[in-house]
């Protein structure tokens, strides 16, 4: 009989489902999802990204990027402006308000790893982070380190 609760498929699901549960938690009082919180750690990285450029980066559809970039831009985190080389295309920035966010925000994500991995040793994070990324398909992480 298949073990439905051991699968790694449902694992992987409830792992998120809790990630996900964490981070809100996390991120309440800003009024965001997580979502939001990753469309605004890309922009963090990299100010002035474009919504496909976005899209790509999170691994999502163009339309739900365009709708959290909406509502991000409502509640003045992020405003659009012109690309100046492509006038279809607009480029993501990060307001003032926006920029602030990053440190307490990414204290917020902390907490929430910190809940999820608990009881986990560093190794043991480092390693099931490598395995994610092949799980994505990140193809460069198959080899364990030889230190």
């Amino acid at each position: 009989m298949y073990d439905i609760e051991r699968s790694i498929g449902f694992l992987l699901s409830k792992g998120y489902q809790r990630a996900w549960a964490l981070l809100r938690e996390e991120i309440d009082e800003y009024d965001l999802t997580p979502p939001q919180f990753g469309l605004l750690a890309f922009l963090w990285q990299q100010d002035g990204l474009t919504q496909v450029e976005l899209s790509e980066k999170g691994q999502i559809d163009r339309t739900t990027v365009g709708g959290l970039i909406d509502r991000l831009e409502k509640i003045g985190l992020v405003e659009r402006k012109q690309h100046p080389q492509d006038r279809r295309a607009y480029m993501i920035h990060l307001t003032e308000r926006g920029k602030a966010l990053e440190s307490p925000l990414s204290e917020c994500a902390a907490n929430a790893l910190a809940k999820l991995t608990h009881g986990l040793s560093t190794d043991e994070i480092t390693e099931f982070t490598r395995m994610l990324l092949i799980l994505r398909g990140e193809r460069n992480v198959y080899e364990l380190p030889t230190c």
